[in-house]
């Protein structure tokens, strides 16, 4: 392989016989040998390689280029000053032109990278490094940096008796307001899209601002009487219908209330008979519809992500967890909502997985929106406690039954 010219600062690098093991290589084919002018031109570009993290290389057939790192804004002002320095010699300046910006689109192509100051990272960028004080580093780079400046207490409260293992028909807002702050491990819910008028109402027309006022309100509660490390687990569909993004809305003003929003699951429903079409949408762009089979889980964390429990009263299994991790889980929908008069039940098994994964034995479980009360009953089958809050004395007639038919 011929040798650059004298100028090209490659030299030195080469006395190590290893040297291009410590970079990535990119070649660019040329239909004749550069000329030494057009050499000259690109050996004039960096001359100190051993900083700049690059080193060139030309032979009869192709332009090498050996990269490790580089500050790619100063190379292409480098690239391109040079460059224009030469237009005066279209000897130097035509083919030089086209292989560098040639070489400009291969660079920037390469997605992976670290990023060190200016520079781009390509090589061993992602070699764990060794730090002093690495755990300090990592609990202070950012993590959550919304949730920061909460004056979440961390003291528990007892729960006083007679809210224990009860239901409770009245409104979820007002029958909070009793509970003492910190006495609730995990709230689990699922929140219609009329509360206050009832399922079986013929009422149409939702004013949005007042259920989301109303809706927040409420969940402010949940935040109050939730633990320090107690979680609150939402069940959400979006109103595609009304384009409104439910699980965000929600999600927004729980992070501005400084809750630490730990993940979300998607709950895959396998509902495959839901429309194709919105009127005038078929086959058109004008307004496609899209189908969506699931819907979201949002959990959300008080003041630490992590809970505390004792190893005893953990009741989830290695296999149980390993599966239910995978933030998608395909469930069948509620078949039999018909013999509890309710339309729009979630499974008991959705409770379960959440109950398990997010909770202890004995944790106290809260639903606002307790309905015909599959959480309440969940909580009860998994050795929890629960209140249920419903609205509808109906329905809270329907879960206490749902209660009392469990074996003791």
């Amino acid at each position: 392989m011929p040798e650059t010219p004298a100028d090209n600062p490659s030299t030195p690098i080469k006395s190590n016989p290893g040297w291009k093991s410590q970079y990535i290589l990119l070649s660019l084919p040329l239909k004749d040998r550069l000329t030494g002018p057009e050499q000259a031109l690109i050996a004039s570009i960096e001359r100190k390689p051993k900083k700049s993290g690059f080193i060139f290389e030309i032979d009869d057939n192709y332009l090498h280029f050996y990269l490790k790192s580089l500050d790619l804004e100063a190379f292409r002002k480098s690239v391109f000053s040079s460059i224009e320095r030469e237009r005066g010699q279209p000897e130097r300046y035509t083919r030089v032109n086209q292989l560098l910006t040639d070489l400009l689109g291969r660079i920037e192509s390469i997605r992976s990278y670290g990023i060190k100051g200016k520079k781009r990272i390509y090589v061993d960028y992602n070699k764990e490094r060794k730090v002093e004080n690495r755990q300090n580093k990592v609990k202070n780079r950012g993590s959550h940096y919304y949730a920061e400046g909460n004056v979440f207490d961390r003291t528990s409260n007892e729960l006083p008796e007679e809210f224990r293992n009860r239901i409770i028909a009245g409104d979820s807002e007002a029958e909070l307001k009793k509970l003492p702050s910190n006495c609730i491990d995990l709230v689990v819910t699922s929140p219609p899209y009329n509360f206050g008028l009832g399922y079986d109402t013929s009422q149409d027309g939702i004013n949005w601002e007042e259920y989301f006022a109303k809706l927040f309100r409420i969940f402010d509660e949940c935040t109050r009487v939730l633990k320090y490390g107690g979680r609150i687990v939402i069940n959400i569909q979006p109103l595609f219908s009304d384009y409104i993004p439910s699980h965000h809305i929600i999600s927004s003003h729980l992070m501005d209330k400084k809750l630490i929003w730990k993940g979300e699951i998607l709950w895959e429903k396998n509902n495959y008979n839901c429309k194709y079409t919105a009127w005038g949408s078929w086959k058109s762009p004008s307004s496609p519809y899209l189908k969506y089979t699931w819907e979201f889980l949002e959990i959300f964390a008080k003041g630490d992500l992590k809970k505390e429990g004792k190893p005893e009263n953990i009741d989830i299994n290695g296999e149980e967890f390993k599966k239910w991790v995978v933030a998608k889980w395909s469930i069948s929908p509620e078949r039999r909502m018909d013999a509890y008069d309710h339309p729009a039940m979630f499974p008991q098994e959705l409770v379960e997985r959440v109950l398990k994964l997010f909770s202890y034995e004995g944790d106290i479980i809260l639903d606002p929106f307790n309905g015909v009360g599959t959480t309440s009953v969940v909580a009860k089958r998994l050795h929890r406690d629960y209140i249920g809050i419903d609205v509808s004395g109906k329905y809270c007639k329907v879960a206490e039954r749902r209660i009392k038919e469990l074996l003791p």
